[in-house]
């Protein structure tokens, strides 16, 4: 073997991966197509810590956001890494908005998050004094973080522990070998490659289905669907009118066009939830429509509506490869090992949109586990 886990895609999930199977005396190469690590969902988004308040009780979503994200404020600690722990609101703009936060509350009860409160508008309005609201649910363990330098973290640490990131190298080809647990892996570009490993974890975000369709015999019945649902922000001119996230009640697909700050303190609206009708990921547009403007003004002022005219720009857009499409109950993660599918040695991770950031340390276990324990 030339390694003995190969891991394709550099984003948080992906070093994440690596980063657990280096540190437990694995060598590691992660594949990675882009030329630097990051540079798809993991870097377009809201780079919050979610706390784990909206997910299914039982759910991987539910079991690796909540211990996930204490185990990444302990990361972040460690390797001094940037965050901060700034709470956010999730707001009833209206009295039928109050059973829905009401909701919220008790199934995060359930699911065992730490810090949760129901409180009155007026409650929320002495926290926040630019929000309107009837009622809010204040989760006092939500954060912020800055994605990219928690992904040089784990890059450090997997390069520190022996482990290797390959850039410019796209898989084009996968076979596991007659010898049981073993893969050939075919990289593309200017130093096209075969690598022969014991393991493979398929974290390509995005791309994660492309890969499935390169792996030599993989049965068609575990190729599940991928809708792509294309998130848009807006940014702030001005000074932050909030100093926690507010966000509304979820809406289909998403959890509503939120105030997201970052540890600059700059504040930006999103995302929204754009429904695109191809499945290609490079086909993605990821330019924001100056026209939706409009729809996040109306959005915004349910609860700011001090939000003056002209104040929101066009910043940027991420992109969420879901396994469930409109008008649907949201997907759960897929960690689909051998168990699944009867190739041994192979996981792939399908499906991981948010709260993936924040879970990630706990897919990586559970990756790891899964293979090389």
């Amino acid at each position: 073997m030339d390694t003995d886990v190969v891991v394709i895609g550099a984003g948080a999930v992906g070093l994440a991966v690596a980063a657990e199977c280096a540190r437990s005396g694995h060598d590691v190469i992660v594949l990675e197509a882009a030329d630097a690590i990051g540079t798809g969902t993991s870097s377009r988004n809201s780079e919050v810590i979610h706390a784990g308040m909206y997910y299914p009780t039982g759910s991987l979503r539910h079991r690796m956001c909540l211990e996930g994200g204490r185990r990444l404020y302990a990361y972040l600690d460690a390797r001094g890494a940037p965050y901060r722990k700034c709470g956010k609101l999730i707001v009833a703009t209206s009295p039928d908005e109050v059973t829905k936060i009401e909701a919220i509350h008790a199934n995060g009860l359930r699911n065992g998050v730490e810090g949760l409160r129901l409180v009155s508008g007026s409650e929320a309005a002495a926290l926040e004094p630019n929000l309107s609201c009837v009622a809010a649910l204040w989760s006092t363990q939500t954060g912020i973080l800055d994605s990219h330098a928690y992904m040089l973290a784990l890059q450090g640490e997997t390069e520190d522990h022996g482990g290797a990131i390959a850039f410019g190298s796209p898989v084009v080809r996968i076979t596991p070998l007659s010898s049981g647990c073993a893969f050939r892996v075919m990289t593309g570009g200017p130093q096209g490659a075969a690598l022969d490993c014991r393991y493979v974890v398929n974290s390509a975000g995005l791309y994660a289905h492309r890969v499935l369709g390169m792996i030599d015999g993989y049965p068609a019945a575990h190729v599940p669907r991928c809708v792509l649902a294309k998130g848009n922000y807006f940014g702030c001119t001005g000074k932050p009118a909030f100093s926690r996230l507010i966000y509304p009640a979820p809406v289909d697909g998403g959890l509503g066009v939120h105030v997201t700050l970052d540890l600059a303190g700059r504040m930006k609206f999103g995302p929204d939830v754009e429904w695109l009708t191809g499945d290609d990921p490079d086909a993605i547009d990821y330019t924001v429509d100056p026209a939706r403007s409009a729809a996040f003004y109306a959005a915004i002022r349910r609860y700011w509506p001090g939000l003056p005219d002209g104040a929101i720009t066009p910043d940027y857009s991420g992109c969420r490869p879901k396994l469930s499409g409109p008008g649907e109950p949201a997907a759960d993660f897929r960690i689909d090992g051998p168990e699944v599918h009867a190739i041994p040695g192979l996981v792939n991770l399908l499906g991981i949109e948010s709260p993936g950031l924040t879970s990630s340390l706990m897919i990586a276990e559970e990756v790891r586990r899964r293979l090389v324990s």
